[in-house]
């Protein structure tokens, strides 16, 4: 239903918007800024996303959640489409999303709403769970008989 709105109220919006923009300052003057925050805007969504992509490079590295790097550089790529949209609504919603600070409280926003509870990178899984603290996490290696030590057991274990 939200979409539906969305799809009806936008178009709405930006045709009343360029109809007073364009009666204030005239058609030329109201394409050629179209034109322009579809440039910057474009220039702008670049160097976000070479940040967003560094981070979200170093949490892989370091093996930390990529839930909000991911959710960053989706929100930088849905603002170049907006900013891409002729429109001035569009335009500031693109440019809003540019802002970090902005895609930080939508992020939050939208993380009280949505529930990760493990993902999976490689052989690693990470679970976000909160652990007991009676569980002592560790790693294993099972070593194959033949190439078990030649000596005898010490006496501790059965074999």
């Amino acid at each position: 239903m939200w979409l539906l709105i969305a799809f009806v109220a936008v178009p709405i919006i930006e045709i009343a918007l360029f109809i007073q923009v364009g009666g204030l300052i005239g058609m030329w003057p109201t394409l050629a800024i179209v034109v322009l925050t579809a440039i910057l805007g474009t220039s702008l969504m670049r160097a976000q996303g070479r940040m967003a992509m560094a981070n979200l490079q170093r949490s892989f590295s370091e093996l930390d959640d990529p839930t909000e790097p991911l959710a960053h550089g989706a929100m930088i790529l849905i603002s170049g489409v907006l900013l891409l949209t002729p429109g001035f609504f569009t335009d500031a919603m693109g440019f809003a999303l540019l802002v970090p600070g902005i895609r930080t409280a939508v992020f939050r926003y939208l993380r009280q709403r949505i529930r990760v509870q493990s993902f999976t990178m490689g052989n690693t899984q990470m679970h976000s769970r909160p652990t007991d603290p009676n569980t002592i996490d560790g790693e294993f290696y099972e070593i194959d008989p033949e190439n078990r030590a030649t000596h005898r057991p010490s006496g501790w274990t059965k074999h």
